[in-house]
């Protein structure tokens, strides 16, 4: 059996408003929200007395999605640093393509969010930005160039 896609990506965060109105403002789209927790989810997650808070967003085309969880119990451990640079270990960034970057920067940019470097033309093919959204979540947008 082969993997068909990929379902979604978790980020765990402490203000899941703010972090899913970012995700909004940025294009994406609600697609649900729930309050998890119970001994089914304490096996799959290997934590005990689990309550989670959940919202699940979703690209307009359908295809991507990310499941931003804020956890009440257990008391999460300390974040990484919140403002790590793009080459640090881990998950460090997630890409979206976009129409008219000036546009959806111009409606992320109430919601806290930083530019990492500057928006630039990558030869031919594509204008990119990377900005830092809340909680330090890095974000790029890729526009293609016709």
């Amino acid at each position: 059996m082969t993997i068909k896609r990929m379902d979604n990506v978790g980020v765990v965060v402490d203000d899941l408003a703010a972090v899913t109105a970012f995700f909004v403002a940025l294009g994406l789209e609600l697609e649900g929200e729930a309050t998890v927790g119970g001994p089914e989810v304490d096996v799959l997650v290997g934590l005990e007395g689990v309550r989670c808070d959940m919202a699940v967003v979703r690209t307009p085309d359908g295809h991507g999605r990310l499941e931003l969880m804020k956890f009440h119990a257990p008391a999460a451990p300390a974040a990484a640093e919140r403002d790590a640079p793009v080459n640090a270990f881990g998950l460090r960034r997630i890409m979206f393509a976009v129409e008219d970057i000036e546009a959806v920067l111009a409606r992320v940019r109430p919601h806290g969010t930083e530019p990492v470097g500057e928006l630039v033309q990558y030869g031919d093919s594509h204008r990119l930005c990377y900005l830092r959204g809340p909680e330090g979540i890095i974000v790029a947008l890729a526009e293609k160039l016709r």
